[in-house]
């Protein structure tokens, strides 16, 4: 997969629209995941993810790879976007008037479902192994990427995977009815 992402990111370098039409529905799923989970809001993680494919398409020419793969590469770029979202006065006060807004709409009904889904979740998380649990926190939870996961701890890239995919299992499990 990494030599496909290599050859459409060297395409879209080239100005090829086809190539980054295609690396974008290979990749964007999980930089949209990495948006969303640090912006925690669908509009920001948005604008967050297409501000970063403008880079990519405006900045192809400049990856190398002892930057990492493309996708990690492609992925430093959204957190850095959503980062900048994050910290830029416009997200404070548009959080804040936000929080007005949806306090209105909100109904107790709809917390207290919110509420008993995150206790669910918590006790979920609860039964995980330690590193499971740990693996599954910082990836889904902190955005991180498995390299950086594996640098982090200090792991081996197929430990993380192995403890992420397992714990998903048992947190799938756990949530079924």
């Amino acid at each position: 997969m990494e030599v496909q992402h290599m050859k459409l990111l060297c395409a879209t370098a080239e100005g090829d629209r086809r190539a980054f039409n295609e690396l974008y529905r290979l990749t964007s799923g999980k930089m949209y995941a990495v948006c969303l989970q640090l912006l925690q809001r669908k509009d920001l993680a948005e604008e967050a993810l297409q501000e970063a494919y403008v880079r990519v398409w405006h900045n192809a020419c400049d990856y190398h790879s002892d930057k990492g793969s493309v996708v990690v590469w492609m992925v430093s770029i959204a957190r850095y976007r959503a980062l900048d979202i994050l910290r830029s006065a416009a997200y404070r006060r548009e959080g804040r008037e936000s929080d007005l807004e949806q306090s209105d709409e909100h109904t107790p009904e709809d917390a207290l479902f919110d509420q008993r889904d995150r206790v669910r979740i918590d006790e979920c998380m609860d039964t995980l192994e330690d590193g499971q649990r740990q693996m599954i926190q910082l990836a889904y939870f902190r955005g991180l990427t498995h390299a950086e996961l594996t640098e982090h701890t200090g792991s081996p890239l197929g430990t993380i995977k192995s403890w992420i995919r397992r714990g998903l299992q048992k947190l799938k499990r756990c949530l079924e009815p």
